[in-house]
């Protein structure tokens, strides 16, 4: 894991994508950011992210399958996947966690909770790197760097990302 955590935003909608990745860069992030499923496969290949925000209704490969495929691949299957979706439906918590990913959230986003997944998944992470032989020197992705930097993790008035 880098000094700053490179989170891939894998989201069709350009004003999802615009609101979360300029949130997450002011908590820290480094964000990339793909606009559908096969992209997202491809730079999770290329960028080797720290962790994936993955929209479940994407087009050309939708975010079940390219989870399925990135979590089939060696070389990315360890990096952790949050399901991003507008779904919450019962059984589709269930569905994301057989499709390979780590966590689930529902949209609209909710700032500080997904801030909390994305915290916990990257601490976990670089925790089995540890215990690996792997990087050793993280950065603290906690609250102590948000409120150095002014920001309280709430969601906007607008309700947030939807």
């Amino acid at each position: 894991m880098s000094a700053v955590p490179k989170v891939l935003l894998v989201e069709d909608n350009e004003m999802n994508r615009d609101m979360l990745s300029r949130r997450l860069a002011r908590y820290g992030f480094d964000v990339v950011m793909a606009v559908d499923g096969r992209q997202g496969v491809e730079m999770a290949r290329t960028e080797n992210p720290d962790l994936i925000l993955m929209d479940m209704s994407l087009p050309v490969l939708d975010g079940w399958g390219a989870t399925r495929q990135i979590k089939a691949d060696s070389r990315t299957r360890s990096i952790p996947v949050i399901a991003l979706t507008a779904h919450a439906m019962a059984g589709d918590r269930e569905k994301a966690m057989q499709a390979g990913c780590d966590d689930y959230d529902t949209k609209p986003i909710e700032l500080s909770r997904l801030l909390g997944k994305i915290r916990q998944l990257l601490k976990d992470s670089r925790m089995r790197d540890q215990s690996t032989g792997g990087v050793t020197d993280v950065l603290n992705c906690g609250s102590t760097r948000a409120l150095a930097c002014g920001l309280s993790g709430k969601t906007s008035k607008s309700g947030g990302v939807s």
